[in-house]
């Protein structure tokens, strides 16, 4: 759910649920990268409640899109990681003929 000003559209804060601090600190990090975004900040309201708010601050572009982008740029890094990883554990069990091994 989004809140934010109709008028200024660089200026919102997004409700996520089933979310937490793994998300939020990881997009946070993410937009501030974004040489776009001004302002980027989360908090969590109550700990018993399972909802993020993620406010974003932008030079102008809609925040809705920046944090858009930031997703699907996070998304992107953790299939880069995760490509790296299943090939260390490939070639790690290739060396080592598989012998003693059980990761799955």
């Amino acid at each position: 759910m989004e809140h934010g000003s109709h008028s200024d559209e660089s200026r919102s804060t997004f409700s996520l649920t089933d979310e937490d601090h793994t998300f939020a600190n990881a997009i946070r990090y993410t937009l501030n990268q974004d040489p776009r975004v001004t302002f980027c900040g989360y908090s969590i309201p109550h700990p018993s409640d399972n909802r993020v708010n993620i406010r974003v601050q932008t030079t102008g572009e809609p925040a809705r899109e920046v944090l858009k982008d930031s997703c699907q740029h996070m998304m992107l890094m953790c299939q880069h990681v995760r490509g790296t990883f299943d090939k260390a554990v490939n070639d790690f069990k290739s060396k080592k003929g598989g012998k003693d091994m059980d990761i799955d």
